[in-house]
């Protein structure tokens, strides 16, 4: 199938300026969206609690987080998710984590004798000799110097403000090991207490008992997982900009470098220009950009290495413009077959679908762009400013001043 035919040259080169231009004005706009309005990171990355809830009655985003709010969660973030089955299914953010604060957990081991001087107050099947937090304040481990009386401890909690035994999933507490006289304590989470929360402000005809969904994860965590997903890519960076250098030569990779900076800058600025979350499946598309980007240069690249042999006496200019008109009926095919194949994702998606085909999306149409007015121009400009100019550039330089010359000695 061919779009255009054999022979046809448009001067990609003469118009680069134009859209180095429009390329500069787009970063730009992308560096200051995260100055201002900022990327807006999800659970993934900053840490927090997602819950996600179908409602059984009609409520709307803004009572969601009004409820929220009221039974203690700041700043919670209220999503509507798209879905035919449940029309009030919501997904709700909140940055707290950990159920127990320091107090509460001050408290408790006082209850469970643990605390300094307190020991001599229970006795030893009431007598916790360690304790252990899990990270989200939901459970409590707690070992003992004698056989736990369960019923001794259910009480020490009873009382304790925002603390309540987690009910319905089987005996709590629970002897985990008879031998070491280890106790695991139940208690309910951020998202738990969410429920709750909602069912009392809300009405239980509108919140369901149990939520479809409830995450976590911690601030330190979410730190770590962010600076390994920028880390991801700047390798994948280098190790691009290796590949392109020893397939082709010095001059070709840093064009390639700079279009996928190019690329991954301007969809994430779109991400956040349009206030999409920034999470771990935000660094797949990136990476993914990075694999079509890079893949789209080199196509070009290798078809202008080929016609440097078999035009030798044209410019590295012309050479580009030559390589890119034959291959542009090539790419036209390939990245709109691509884009069409993403937008059903974007259309019919729901969630982190929608999110991660946007970035696609975004990511083939500057990918394929970049590949023609960003690698290419400078590895043209990298060839005439740092290396004088393409060997077969001078030949034909030396040809025409010979030339020049023989004229003027016919004159003479």
């Amino acid at each position: 199938m061919e779009l255009i035919k054999p022979g046809v040259q448009w001067d990609f080169m003469g118009k680069r300026w134009y859209f180095i231009g429009l390329s500069a004005a787009l970063l730009v706009l992308s560096m200051v969206s995260f100055i201002y309005p900022g990327p807006k990171l999800g659970t993934d990355f900053k840490g927090g609690t997602e819950v996600e809830i179908a409602f059984t009655g009609t409520v709307t985003a803004g009572e969601v987080r009004e409820a929220a709010h009221k039974v203690g969660f700041e700043a919670p973030d209220v999503v509507a998710v798209a879905d035919e089955k449940n029309p009030n299914r919501y997904l709700i953010r909140v940055q707290e984590v950990s159920a127990l604060s320091d107090e509460q957990k001050a408290t408790i081991s006082t209850r469970m004798c643990h605390a300094e001087g307190t020991a001599e107050a229970c006795p030893p099947e009431a007598r916790a000799t360690e304790i252990k937090w899990s990270p989200g304040g939901d459970k409590v481990s707690a070992r003992y110097d004698a056989e736990p009386d369960l019923a001794a401890i259910t009480k020490q909690f009873a009382g304790i403000a925002g603390v309540e035994l987690r009910s319905g999933t089987g005996p709590n507490p629970m002897v985990v090991s008879a031998r070491d006289h280890k106790v695991d304590i139940q208690l309910k989470s951020r998202g738990d207490q969410l429920i709750d929360g909602l069912r009392k402000e809300l009405g239980a005809d509108k919140v369901p008992a149990q939520a479809m969904r409830v995450e976590w994860i911690g601030p330190k965590a979410g730190a770590q997982l962010r600076d390994a997903a920028m880390t991801s890519i700047g390798i994948a960076m280098v190790l691009i900009m290796l590949y392109v250098a020893v397939r082709f030569d010095i001059r070709f990779a840093p064009g390639g470098i700079v279009a996928l900076v190019h690329d991954v800058g301007i969809a994430l600025g779109a991400m956040v220009l349009t206030g999409r979350e920034i999470t771990l499946s935000t660094v797949a598309a990136m990476l993914t950009i990075v694999g079509y980007s890079i893949t789209d240069t080199v196509v070009v690249y290798d078809r202008i290495r080929e016609n440097l042999g078999k035009h030798r006496g044209m410019s590295f200019s012309d050479v580009i413009n030559l390589s890119i008109s034959e291959m542009f009926g090539r790419t036209i095919i390939t990245s709109t077959t691509t884009f069409l194949s993403i937008l059903c994702f974007l259309w019919w998606g729901t969630g982190l679908i929608k999110d991660f085909a946007f970035a696609l999306l975004v990511g083939i149409v500057v990918g394929t762009y970049s590949s023609i007015y960003v690698a290419a121009p400078l590895t043209e400009w990298i060839d005439r400013k740092f290396l004088g100019g393409s060997v077969d550039t001078k030949k034909k330089k030396a040809v025409t001043r010979a030339r020049a010359q023989k004229r003027a000695d016919a004159v003479v």
